[in-house]
């Protein structure tokens, strides 16, 4: 599966909330945003698997069928591109910036690193 991405990313996070947790069995899940317009697959499109949490208003789970690795994910409002750091073959050109859901995080999981730390979605956002 591979897909091109067109810098600049809007926003790297890393996310705490419990399904972020689950969905990535990790402390939290780092991702990455873009317009819609700035990512566009390049093979393994039909080997996505889409799973949309039906009480959450914006969590799903888009993963590859074959190996079960997550992958970049529309937002239900068709807004924003969600990709998974780790999906990268290269670093990308920002850092994170934030941590969201930090009020529900891991206790073994990573200090902030003198990141701002936020309950849910900063009003920003």
């Amino acid at each position: 599966m591979t897909f091109k991405v067109n810098p600049p990313f809007q926003k790297m996070a890393h996310c705490h909330c419990s399904r972020c947790r689950k969905g990535t069995g990790t402390a939290h899940a780092t991702n990455l945003t873009v317009e819609p317009s700035q990512f566009r697959w390049l093979s393994g499109e039909e080997a996505i698997t889409q799973y949309d949490l039906p009480t959450a208003k914006r969590f799903s789970k888009w993963f590859c069928s074959h190996c079960g690795c997550p992958v970049p994910r529309l937002t239900r409002d068709g807004k924003i591109m969600t990709i998974p750091a780790g999906s990268l073959d290269t670093a990308p050109p920002i850092t994170p910036s934030d941590h969201i859901f930090w009020a529900l995080r891991a206790p073994w999981g990573c200090p902030s690193g003198g990141l701002p730390t936020h309950a849910e979605y900063p009003e920003s956002w």
